[in-house]
C-alpha cells in the first residue's frame, strides 16, 4: 500500500463525482443539513462552505438567492474543477479558491452561515468569521460508518480512534463559544447496482483507508486496493433487491454564535 498525504489523495481523485455511481439513498434519520440551510437563509445571506470538493453540493443544494457563497477547498485540483463546473453552472452568486481551514483567510464577523462538510475545521475560526447569531452547520462521518465492511476488510477510516470524531467536533464547537449547540446522529444505507460501481466507489471515498479522523485530515494515510475476496463476503451478506447495501453512519451539528 503507499503512504500518501490527504491532499495528494484529493489531487488525484479530482475528476469525479458521486453522480456517477448512481447511489440510491435511503433517509433513516430526520435531519437535513440543506433543508436546515434553506430555513437560516435569505436573499441577504453570505455563506461559506469549507470542504467544498469540486463544487457539486453548492451549485446544486444551496440556495440560489443567497447574496453571496464562497466554497473553499485544501485542494487547488478540487478548486479547480469546482471553477469548471461553476462556469456550467451559470450562477453569478458563487465563487471557489483555495485556503486551509485550520488556516482560515476570511473576515471576521462577515458570514451568516459557515457550512463544514466532511472536513476538518477550527471552530474558533469559525465563530470569528461569524457575524453575531449566525449559524455553523456541520456534516461529518462518524467512526462506525460503513462498520461491517471495514471489520471483513480489518481497516478503515476512523477505526483505531478513541473517541468518535462527532464527540471531538461537538466539544471544540462548545468549547469555542457556540450557543444553542445539537448533535444528531444520521443513519443512511446507500444501494450499489452491482459489484464494479461499488468496487470503483471504495476506490474513490476514503472509507477503507488507514487514517485518524480524531487526528485531522492531514494526517498521512494509506490509499489501500480493494480486495475480491473480502468485497464478495461483504457483497454475499448485503446484497438486496434494491441493490448491494451499504450502511452510512453520519452526524450533524448545528450551533449559533
Amino acid at each position: 500500500m503507499k503512504k500518501v498525504n490527504e491532499k495528494m489523495y484529493y489531487d488525484q481523485i479530482k475528476d469525479w463525482s458521486f453522480d456517477e455511481f448512481q447511489i440510491e439513498t435511503e433517509d433513516l434519520t430526520n435531519w437535513d443539513m440543506y433543508e436546515i440551510l434553506k430555513k437560516v437563509t435569505d436573499e441577504n445571506s453570505k455563506i461559506l462552505d469549507l470542504g467544498t470538493g469540486g463544487g457539486e453540493k453548492v451549485l446544486s443544494k444551496f440556495p440560489s438567492y443567497a447574496k453571496e457563497i464562497l466554497g473553499t477547498d485544501y485542494s487547488s485540483a478540487m478548486i479547480e474543477t469546482a471553477n469548471e463546473n461553476l462556469r456550467k453552472s451559470g450562477r453569478t452568486n458563487v465563487s471557489f479558491r483555495i485556503m486551509n481551514n485550520l488556516d482560515m483567510d476570511v473576515p471576521e464577523n462577515y458570514y451568516d452561515v459557515v457550512v463544514a462538510r466532511n472536513t476538518v475545521t477550527d471552530p474558533k475560526q469559525i465563530f470569528k468569521a461569524l457575524k453575531p447569531g449566525g449559524v455553523l452547520l456541520v456534516h461529518g462521518v462518524d467512526m462506525f460508518d460503513c462498520l461491517e465492511l471495514k471489520l471483513i476488510f480489518g481497516r478503515g477510516q476512523a477505526m483505531d480512534d478513541k473517541k468518535p470524531i462527532s464527540i471531538v467536533d461537538y466539544e471544540n464547537i462548545l468549547n469555542a463559544g457556540f450557543n444553542d449547540v445539537e448533535l444528531v446522529p444520521i443513519h443512511q444505507r446507500e444501494y450499489f447496482k452491482n459489484k464494479e460501481i461499488l468496487k470503483r466507489f471504495l476506490s474513490k471515498v476514503p472509507i477503507l483507508d488507514e487514517f485518524s479522523e480524531e487526528e485531522g485530515d492531514f494526517k498521512d494515510f494509506y490509499s489501500p486496493s480493494i480486495e475480491d475476496d473480502k468485497l464478495d463476503e461483504y457483497i454475499k451478506r448485503n446484497t438486496t433487491e434494491k441493490g448491494i447495501r451499504l450502511y452510512r453512519r453520519y452526524y450533524g451539528i448545528s450551533a449559533r454564535k
